[in-house]
């Protein structure tokens, strides 16, 4: 891994999310007139530095106290396998330990193929429950 990466515990500037989110294909997901608000309201945030350049992020979102979900985990694809989600994820992690209550329910969402990186922090489907989620169009939940 690479030296000089550097993890700072804060929430991704619009600029710098806008930039991660398009360099790993989510711009066409995304509503970036909407990011600033929701980027204000994390709960926890972290970005990875290389060079002065913001070249991973992630953020937990939630209620603070029982429901806590990992969101936006982007490392650009320059970067990806030299271990820079690990270090986000670790950060992530360190926070939810300090500031996550007994029993407290932590979830994601896992790119198709990523799940076995989620798995060694913990994460795992559950016999009886599934992942849901919806998109809203037009006024409508798709």
């Amino acid at each position: 891994m690479e030296q000089s990466y550097n993890v700072i515990k804060r929430v991704a500037t619009l600029t710098e999310y806008t930039e991660l989110c398009t360099a790993v294909g989510w711009r066409d997901f995304m509503n970036f007139e909407a990011a600033e608000g929701s980027l204000a309201k994390s709960v926890f945030g972290v970005i990875v530095e290389w060079k002065g350049e913001t070249i991973g992020m992630g953020r937990v979102v939630g209620d603070g106290s029982i429901y806590f979900y990992i969101q936006d985990i982007a490392v650009h694809p320059e970067h990806q396998g030299k271990g820079v989600g690990s270090l986000i994820m670790d950060a992530i992690r360190a926070h939810l330990a300090a500031h996550a209550p007994e029993k407290a329910f932590i979830g994601l969402f896992s790119a198709q193929g990523k799940e076995s990186f989620y798995n060694k922090y913990g994460f795992n489907k559950h016999d009886g429950l599934t992942g849901m989620f919806g998109v809203m169009h037009a006024g409508e939940i798709q």
